[in-house]
């Protein structure tokens, strides 16, 4: 039977990167029924909403989503679409493994995986013009969002064998708001008492990142804090284009590449599928299909190893068809292995 899954292409490269997910996840022999919706900044031009009802409808019904990236104008326009998915859904767990991949620059010897709150916060979108010239953003905290993420994340460590949850903060100046999300995590940690509990400081978090990120297993954080520690693990990486992302909920999730549009290359077939096709192993995962998520796994690990056919962002002259084509075939001998 057919999973029947949301799949939004985005925008720039998102077409290119999502076309090539399909199928790796075909190669893997996972039947998927796609119900193809479109949104993102093209959407907006044409119908002036980037984020159509349709589109949140689709993954609602369907429960899951594939999404590749959708751009947001800076400084004004529209709302992200990110965000207003999210919050439309209540995926308020963002879930972003940060792992390298063989022979990737930087070469750090990275395993950690961050679960950022995705609801609240400075994100919540609560500000105001108090008077001309001084502006003021409100970050919400509630009881209720900062159980759930650190429920979240000790649940997510018990069930992939990490022993350690790292709460990231800054309590010792916002007293009251990150008080209570801190007070909170360490309420949950009593009733989980097979995992460590670490608290850290936001600042000495991202040091520790880059000093010695594998100390800190699974880090569980507000959402602005979440938001900047997953770029700065991707970067301990290679970058955006190799880590994937998933936003989860009770009743609902969306599975991403985290990296922007590339407007610079859309179109050239060059693009690096390598995040969204990580995003799709992580959907896989959460739909029960472990076979065919390991086997994506050990191709992609297999094929940065030899380095044969990769894109141009690492080195190589692989074209995304290319790189797609060699993933596949990699894909089917693991399948068949």
């Amino acid at each position: 039977m057919a999973h029947r899954i949301t799949l939004i292409p985005g925008d720039g490269i998102g077409p290119e990167v999502s076309e090539a997910a399909q199928e790796v996840l075909a190669a893997a022999g996972v039947a998927v029924d796609w119900d193809v919706q479109t949104a993102g900044l093209e959407v907006a031009r044409v119908g002036g909403n980037p984020l159509p009802d349709r589109v949140i409808d689709s993954v609602r019904t369907n429960r899951f989503a594939l999404k590749g990236p959708c751009g947001t104008p800076i400084g004004g326009g529209f709302r992200s679409v990110n965000v207003s998915l999210r919050q439309a859904l209540d995926l308020y767990a963002n879930v972003r493994p940060v792992k390298s991949l063989p022979k990737v620059e930087p070469r750090f010897d990275v395993d950690l995986v961050i679960v950022r709150e995705n609801t609240e916060g400075l994100y919540a979108g609560l500000e105001l013009m108090i008077m001309p010239g001084v502006a003021q953003s409100i970050k919400l905290t509630t009881e209720r969002c900062s159980r759930r993420i650190a429920e979240f994340a000790f649940r997510y460590a018990e069930g992939h064998g990490r022993p350690r949850v790292t709460v990231v903060h800054k309590a010792n100046i916002m007293k009251i708001s990150d008080g209570l999300a801190l007070e909170v995590t360490r309420k949950v940690a009593t009733e989980h008492p097979t995992i460590e509990l670490k608290e850290m400081i936001v600042d000495a978090a991202a040091m520790m990142m880059v000093k010695n990120p594998n100390s800190l297993g699974v880090l569980v954080t507000e959402n602005l804090y979440g938001d900047i520690l997953s770029d700065l693990g991707a970067g301990t990486v290679g970058g955006l284009g190799f880590v994937p992302g998933a936003n989860i909920g009770d009743d609902a999730a969306v599975f991403e590449a985290v990296h922007g549009t590339a407007p610079d290359i859309a179109g050239k077939g060059i693009a690096n599928p390598t995040a969204i096709v990580q995003s799709a192993v992580m959907m896989l995962h959460h739909l029960g299909e472990r076979a065919a998520a390991d086997a994506i796994e050990k191709s992609i690990l297999q094929q940065y190893d030899e380095r044969k056919v990769v894109t141009r962002d690492i080195g190589g002259s692989a074209s995304t068809k290319e790189f797609t084509a060699e993933l596949c075939r990699l894909v089917r001998l693991h399948r068949e292995a």
